[in-house]
This record gives structure tokens, sequence and C-alpha cells, in this order.
């Protein structure tokens, strides 16, 4: 596993700068970003980097990690929220700049795409079809921002877009000669909540309106999903699974603010001191959160071989993707 983040960190106060330079009829209080999302500081790719630049650049990393050249990979699956293009798939692009001959296709499911493609791979090496699979994820959030806003409500739609980082991630798969490894998947999807977070631009909806670019979303109606359903999904995959919270040296939840991160860890019971909280240095990365968390976690000497990870997806649409890994 390794994580791509890009050099440049935006403030919380340079993205209400932002909104300001864009919105003249429209005044942020100071301070607000941070204060209703937690989020700090949060990484922002150049324009000129792509999603696809972004996997590139995880997948060398996890490539060298694992102690495998490109040659190796038969499966490639890019896995994101975002793409660089309607088409082709996302993963024929990384695939040339990568250098691999594998095959490819992209996996997609908002924020669990990362946690789906992994889930997919696995699958195809378990079957035989594959030997070793890169899964990689490029998120270059800060592309659907919308800066230009009119009134409060707006800015609470457009508020989700605030809280975004961009960041690539990848990780190397294959069959375990020891047994580690993944050990259980279980997911759920509540879809009648589609509506609550959308980029609605570029699809048969609205092919050619730019005014549907961006992502807008009802947070808290949208948070308030999430705190229904999720603690219930989790507590079925742990039961099936046989573990509990102590099982688990790190737990890895996606986080879209800190307020909502404390929401769902009171709801769950998940033991914050095991929780591996990127929201405030990093933000909201979409598909590339989890697996920037582990990561971070391997990075600082917090994961080593034999212990337990427990992998918990929230995504707008929506779905839990609860999975569970040996180091």
């Amino acid at each position: 596993m390794a994580a791509s983040l890009p050099p440049q960190v935006r403030t919380s106060s340079e993205v209400e700068a932002l909104i300001a330079r864009a919105s003249p009829g429209y005044r942020v209080r100071p301070g607000a970003v941070e204060a209703l999302s937690g989020v700090r500081t949060r990484r922002v790719a150049a324009d000129d980097v792509q999603c696809s630049d972004l996997a590139v650049d995880a997948a060398r990393r996890a490539l060298d990690v694992a102690e495998r050249r490109p040659a190796d990979v038969d499966l490639l699956v890019f896995a994101a929220a975002s793409q660089d293009l309607m088409e082709p798939a996302t993963a024929h692009i990384v695939q040339a700049k990568l250098g691999t001959r594998a095959q490819v296709f992209d996996v997609k499911n908002a924020c669990n795409s990362f946690l789906a493609g992994v889930q997919v791979a696995e699958s195809l090496i378990a079957s035989g079809a594959a030997r070793t699979a890169l899964v990689a994820t490029g998120e270059p959030c800060s592309r659907a921002v919308a800066w230009r806003v009119r009134d409060g409500a707006e800015f609470r739609r457009s508020f989700p877009g605030y809280t975004m980082g961009d960041a690539g991630a990848a990780a190397v798969l294959g069959r375990a000669p020891d047994g580690r490894g993944i050990f259980h998947h279980h997911t759920e999807a509540l879809s009648d909540h589609w509506e609550l977070a959308t980029i609605r631009g570029g699809g048969s909806m609205h092919p050619r309106d730019h005014a549907h670019d961006f992502l807008h979303a009802d947070g808290v109606r949208l948070k308030d999903a999430f705190i229904a359903h999720g603690p219930a999904v989790l507590a079925r995959s742990m039961e099936r699974a046989g573990v509990t919270f102590a099982d688990f040296r790190r737990i890895l939840v996606h986080q879209a603010t800190l307020p909502y991160l404390h929401e769902m860890l009171a709801a769950t019971g998940m033991p914050a001191d095991l929780v591996e909280l990127t929201v405030v240095d990093h933000g909201n990365m979409a598909a590339a959160s989890l697996p920037v968390a582990y990561a971070q976690a391997t990075a600082r000497g917090a994961l080593a071989p034999g212990d337990r990870v427990l992998w918990v997806g929230l995504a707008s649409g929506i779905s839990v993707h609860v999975m569970m890994s040996d180091v």
C-alpha cells in the first residue's frame, strides 16, 4: 500500500478567501470552515495533475514496497469517484503512464470505490483469473468545488466541497502464502438516499451543463442517514466475522468532517484511540481516504506484521462497506 499527496497545502482560511473572491455578494464568517468541519488543511493538486497522475505516483510507490515490477501486474483496477475522461476507462490512461500490460477496468462507487476495487481484485485472484493485481485511485477533489455562492443556502449545499482534499493511493494484491490478508468483506447499500450528494454534470441527465459540474450535498441529511444505518451494518459485519473492536490494532473509517466522525464513533462505540485520524490535516479525500490512512499508520509504525485492521467505508449513494484484514 502507498499514498501520493500533492505538495501544495491549502488552509481553511485560504478556502474562505477563494469563496470571498468568487462571491462578492456573500460574506463567509472568518474561521467558519474550520469551525464547522474540523479541517485545518488539505492538499491540492496542480492544475495539470490528473486523476491518473495521482494514481500512477502511488502505484509506483506501492510496487516498490511490494518489490514488484509493472510487468508483474496482470490486473489493473482504477477505483475512484473521479475520472480523467468520460471515455475511455481511466485505468487505460493509468496503464499507459505506468507501463503495465494487464487487464484493466474502472470500479466506481463514490468514496467506497477503493474498497470495491479491492474486493473485485481479491475475487479475481481467488478465482485464478489474476495473480498480481494493482488497485489504484486518484482523487483531485478540489476540481469539483463550487467557489461562487449567492447566499447561505447555496453555501450550505456547496460546503462539503470546502472540506475536500486531493490524494492518490494504490495497493498491490496477491495470494498470501502464509494465510494473512483480507479475511472479511460486508457491504450494504441504501440507494434511496442517492440524491443527498451529487455531481450531476457529464452524464445523461446533464451532459453539457456547466452549472452541474460541482459537488452539491445536503450534509446534515447525509450524516443523519449514515448515523441511522451505519452502526447496524457495522454491528452485523462484526458479528458475522466473530470479532470485537479489541481485536484490531487500527480502525480506518472514512472521514468527511471531524464533528461527523465524532458522531459516528459515539453511535458505533468505536474506540477513538484506535481510529487513524486524517480529516484534520487532509480533509475528505473521497476514495483515497482509507488507503491514505493505512499508509499513514504504517509510515509512523502504528501497524506491524500480525496486526489486524478494520476498514469502515461510508459513501454517498449511500453505501457502507466493511473490510477486515491482517497486516
